[in-house]
C-alpha cells in the first residue's frame, strides 16, 4: 500500500470516528434536554403537591378545631346543667 493511500485511509478512519463522536454528543444533548424537561415537570408537580398538601392540612386543622369547639360546647352545656341542678337542689 502506498503512503498516500495509507494516509487517506487513516484520514477516513479519523473522519468516521469524529462523525460518530459528533453523533454521540448530539444524542447526549438531546438526552440532557429531555432530562431537563422532566426535571422541570417534576419540580412543578412537587410545588403543586406541596400546595395541595398545605391546603389539606389547613382544612383538616379547621375540621379538628370545629370538632373540639363542638365537644367543648357540649361539655360546657352539660356542666351548666349539672351546676344549675345542684344549685336548685341545694336551695
Amino acid at each position: 500500500m502506498s503512503k498516500p493511500n495509507q494516509v487517506q485511509q487513516e484520514v477516513d478512519e479519523v473522519v468516521g470516528i469524529m462523525q460518530g463522536n459528533i453523533h454521540k454528543v448530539m444524542q447526549r444533548g438531546e438526552q440532557l434536554d429531555s432530562l431537563q424537561n422532566k426535571t422541570e415537570d417534576l419540580q412543578n408537580s412537587s410545588l403543586q403537591f406541596k400546595r395541595g398538601a398545605n391546603q389539606v392540612r389547613k382544612e383538616m386543622w379547621w375540621k379538628d378545631m370545629k370538632l373540639k369547639l363542638i365537644i367543648g360546647g357540649v361539655v360546657a352545656v352539660i356542666l351548666i346543667i349539672i351546676i344549675v341542678s345542684v344549685v336548685k337542689t341545694s336551695k
